[in-house]
C-alpha cells in the first residue's frame, strides 16, 4: 500500500524498490525502515512510499491515509519472498519454543517442514541475507536467533563446499542449537541487562539441554547432536560446556559457532547495541586465529559481502555512501561514493573509517 512519507514509522517494510534518478534502487524491496532511513527519505523529498500492511513485529500497519491499496495477494506462491518466509518461520519457532517451555517434546517432522523450504529459498536470496539482522528486535531476539543461525550455518556450509545433504544437517544443528534455552528460568531468559555470574553459569548449560531434547529423535544424526552440544566451544579452549581442545571440536560445530556469534554481534539486545555486518566480520577475522577456524570466517564474509554493490551504508564519520566496488581480498573494506558530495573513498586505504550500518 502507498502511504505519505510523513506517516512512516520505524519497522515499516518497503514493498517495492524505491528509485530516485537512476536505474539502481535507492531503497530496495523488503528493507526495514529505521529512523535513519525515514530521515533520509525526508531529506530527498520523497512524498510517497509503498510499504507492506504489516510491521516487522508482525503487527498491522494502519496509517491515517492509504493513497493506493495494493490488491495483489501478498502470500501467493509467486509472491512469497524470502523475508516473508523468514518472518513466518520466526513466528512458528516461537510457538514451538513456548511448547517446549511447557514440557512438550520436539516434533522433528514439524521442524523439518519449517526449515527446509526456508533454507532452499535462502540460497537464492543473497541480497536479503545481509540485511536479515534488521528484523530482529530486543523482545524477539531468542526466536530470531535460532532461525537466523540455522539459515547462516547452512549458507556457510554451502560456501565451504559441503553437499546439500550436509548443509541441511548443519542448518538443522544451527536451528536447534538454542532449543535448550526453553529450559531456563524465564527471569534469566527475559532479563533486561547483563547476567549475574550464577545466571550465566545456568545459561552455559543450554547446549546440554538442547542435546537432550534432540537425542533419540529419528533422523537426527550424531553429527547434528555433536554440533548442538559443541556450538559454544572455542579453538583456544575457552568455550563451554566442556572447554574442549580444537582437535575435539567437530566441523559442524565450528560452523554453527561462527553463525551464532555473528548474529549475536549484529543484533540489538537489551544490554548491547548492534554492529554492522562489515564491522562484525572484521572483528571475527581479527579473532579467528584464537577462537574460530579462519576458513569458516572467510566463507561467511564471502557469502555475505560480495553481493553488496549498490548498497547504501552509513560510515562512522556520519556520512552516507553507496558501495560501488567490493574487493574480494578486503570484503569489509569496499569503495564507497558519498551521496552528499560524490567523493570516492577507498576504505581499504582508510583504516580509521568503517561502515557502522547498512541502510537498504
Amino acid at each position: 500500500m502507498k502511504v505519505r512519507s510523513n506517516q512512516l514509522q520505524e519497522g515499516c517494510i518497503v514493498a517495492n524498490d524505491l528509485f530516485l534518478h537512476s536505474n539502481q534502487p535507492f531503497i530496495k524491496k523488503s528493507t526495514i525502515l529505521t529512523t535513519s532511513l525515514i530521515e533520509i527519505i525526508d531529506i530527498f523529498l520523497i512524498d510517497v512510499v509503498d510499504v507492506e500492511n504489516k510491521l516487522v513485529t508482525g503487527e498491522r500497519f494502519t496509517p491515517r491515509e492509504i493513497i493506493e491499496e495494493d490488491r495483489k495477494p501478498n502470500f501467493s506462491k509467486e509472491e512469497n519472498s524470502f523475508i516473508d518466509m523468514y518472518l513466518a518461520a520466526v513466528q512458528a519457532y516461537q510457538k514451538f519454543f513456548q511448547g517446549w517451555q511447557s514440557g512438550l517434546p520436539v516434533n522433528i517432522t514439524e521442524i523439518r517442514n519449517l526449515y527446509i523450504p526456508l533454507l532452499e529459498k535462502a540460497m537464492d536470496s543473497q541480497y536479503e541475507i545481509i540485511k536479515l539482522h534488521h528484523y530482529s528486535t530486543k523482545e524477539s531476539y531468542v526466536f530470531h536467533h535460532s532461525i537466523f543461525v540455522g539459515v547462516f550455518s547452512a549458507i556457510i556450509a554451502r560456501g565451504l563446499g559441503f553437499s546439500k545433504a550436509e548443509w541441511i544437517q548443519v542448518g538443522l544443528a544451527g536451528l536447534m542449537s538454542d532449543a535448550g534455552m526453553s529450559k531456563l528460568p524465564s527471569q534469566i531468559l527475559m532479563k533486561n541487562g547483563p547476567l549475574l555470574h550464577e545466571e550465566y553459569e545456568e545459561v552455559k548449560r543450554h547446549p546440554i539441554h538442547s542435546f537432550k531434547m534432540l537425542k533419540g529423535q529419528i533422523g537426527v544424526t550424531d553429527a547434528v547432536l555433536l554440533a548442538i552440544l559443541q556450538h559454544h566451544e572455542r579453538e583456544d579452549g575457552s568455550g563451554y560446556p566442556m572447554g574442549v581442545t580444537p582437535e575435539k571440536i567437530y566441523a559442524f560445530s565450528q560452523i554453527v559457532a561462527v553463525a551464532d556469534v555473528y548474529h549475536a554481534m549484529v543484533s540489538e539486545k537489551h544490554y548491547r547495541t548492534k554492529q554492522s555486518p562489515f564491522k562484525v566480520i572484521e572483528e571475527l577475522t581479527q579473532e579467528q586465529y584464537g577462537k574460530f577456524q579462519p576458513s569458516i570466517v572467510q566463507a561467511l564474509g564471502k557469502e555475505l559481502l560480495r553481493y553488496t554493490n549498490g548498497m547504501l551504508v552509513r560510515l562512522n564519520s556520519g556520512d552516507i555512501g553507496e558501495i560501488i566496488f567490493v574487493n574480494e581480498q578486503q570484503l569489509t573494506r569496499p569503495i564507497v561514493k558519498l551521496t552528499s558530495t560524490e567523493d570516492i573513498i577507498n576504505l581499504g586505504t582508510e583504516p580509521a573509517i568503517f561502515i557502522v550500518d547498512t541502510l537498504n
